[in-house]
């Protein structure tokens, strides 16, 4: 099973609700907290949907 590791980097104040919920659906609430997550394409499709929040560190197969 292939694993990536998130990291968010930036901050959700000031950004839209969908956004905020898109960081929480990832399991992400904190400046510079990381998270490894399974590599399927809903995973990657809300990585895709705030690459300004969010950065993917690691790609583990």
């Amino acid at each position: 099973m292939a694993t990536i590791v998130v990291k968010q980097i930036g901050s959700p104040i000031r950004r839209p609700e969908v956004q905020r919920k898109t960081l929480i659906g990832l399991g992400l609430n904190k400046m510079h907290k990381t998270r490894e997550l399974e590599d399927t394409p809903s995973v990657r499709g809300m990585v895709a949907k705030i690459p300004h929040l969010v950065e993917i560190i690691e790609e583990r197969g």
